[in-house]
């Protein structure tokens, strides 16, 4: 498995190694030695999927806040997905700068997105599935919160047009980044 930081380092994108013969392959998706290893020391509590029929679905950006942060370890089990983290950390250098990676079924990668982060994606195939595993707190209704995707401030290079974008309502109304008060 490789843990590799990216341009925002407490962002990792993690690689498992995949073994592979005529029937397929086997790959170790989660070891909690190695990525403590790279100083990913969460105790992850909850396991989360999200299925998105149509390509261009954007679910995002979303956060919990304090009490109830989430730090989240995310992968694609069918189709692809544009994973970006914008950081919300106001006390860092990289505050409302971003990552963004491709993960898909094909490669296996998953990014490591650290408590801190707005965190969304823009799926790239029809009937995507992405798993996700939360450390930090529960989903908690009052602690929820969401910064707007497409947001030029944040500059993020989503591969859909707000017209193509499938979205939920929430998503549609969410605050700009230069709105949001003090969260991390």
């Amino acid at each position: 498995m490789q843990v590799i930081d990216q341009a925002i380092p407490a962002v990792k994108l993690v690689i498992p190694k995949r073994h592979g013969d005529a029937r397929g392959w086997f790959s170790e998706t989660y070891r909690a030695d190695i990525l403590a290893a790279h100083g990913i020391e969460d105790h992850f509590i909850q396991d989360n999927q999200s299925f998105s029929a149509q390509q261009g679905t954007v679910r995002g950006l979303h956060f919990q806040r304090h009490p109830f942060a989430q730090a989240k370890l995310i992968r694609v089990l069918s189709g692809a997905i544009l994973d970006v983290a914008v950081d919300l950390r106001r006390d860092q250098p990289t505050y409302g700068r971003h990552v963004a990676a491709r993960l898909d079924a094909a490669n296996g990668h998953q990014l490591y997105v650290p408590i801190g982060f707005g965190h969304g994606f823009c799926t790239l195939e029809p009937d995507t599935m992405v798993a996700y595993k939360v450390a930090g707190g529960v989903y908690s209704p009052e602690h929820d919160g969401n910064l707007l995707w497409n947001d030029p401030d944040l500059g993020i290079d989503w591969p859909v047009s707000e017209a193509e974008a499938q979205l939920s309502a929430k998503d549609k109304v969410a605050p700009r980044f230069a709105d949001l008060p003090p969260l991390f």
